[in-house]
């Protein structure tokens, strides 16, 4: 049987926002999508791109995988490619004018690698799935088994910044940047805190949205 929470959501949805936004969606049917803003993020339920910037039908075109990871650019092999398929529909199809990859705090996907997690199942698709972040895990140096929590906080912006370079090994992407037509993009989203941080380009540092800039040591436990 169908969930019933899904059915007493669908309901609201179509008395509250359906009803409200019913031209948009009319529109959103005719003519298309046409969103602005590419978002690349994580599966956790708890970290949903729509509902943290609030957005309205058809402004977000949105990739969910887990740790919000970019493979790198690797059109052959007989490997299926979602990440980069979605990629390649919204800059050549959609023509999106900006990309982010939002990572976050407490991430599954990152304590997994972290911990050299048992296999869930034969396949371990979530262990191969991980191996991608191991450059930027080197890159952190030597962990402190004393602060573990720490050393995945920092994995998890590592992981945000091998994305973002990730993207721009991708041809079309790459000249998009170069000729100003694209923008790339670092953010980190604190669950508990709901704070939102931005990484900056000329300095690589993630810095609060909206908000005052605190110490470094705030923005590494931004949870």
């Amino acid at each position: 049987m169908f969930p019933d929470r899904l059915v007493e959501g669908y309901r609201d949805f179509l008395t509250g926002r359906f009803a409200d936004e019913r031209a948009r969606y009319a529109d959103l049917a005719e003519t298309g999508q046409s969103p602005q803003i590419m978002v690349i993020g994580c599966v956790d339920s708890r970290v949903s791109p729509e509902v943290i910037f609030n957005a309205a039908p058809g402004e977000l075109l949105v990739v969910r995988n887990v740790a919000n990871l970019v493979p790198a650019y690797e059109p052959d092999g007989d490997t299926q490619h979602g990440t980069s398929a979605a990629l390649e529909f919204g800059v050549q199809a959609l023509k999106v004018k900006h990309i982010v990859v939002l990572g976050h705090a407490r991430c599954g996907g990152i304590r997994a690698f972290a911990d050299e997690a048992s296999p869930l199942s034969p396949g371990d698709f979530i262990g191969r799935w991980m191996s991608q972040i191991a450059p930027a895990a080197a890159a952190l140096g030597p962990r402190d088994p004393q602060d573990e929590v720490g050393w995945r906080t920092k994995l998890e912006f590592a992981s945000v910044e091998l994305s973002l370079e990730n993207l721009m090994t991708f041809p079309c992407v790459r000249t998009l940047v170069a000729r100003g037509r694209l923008a790339l993009h670092g953010a980190y989203f604190g669950i508990a805190s709901g704070r939102l941080l931005a990484r900056d380009p000329r300095t690589g540092s993630f810095e609060p949205v909206g908000q005052s800039v605190p110490s470094r040591r705030a923005l590494l436990h931004c949870v």
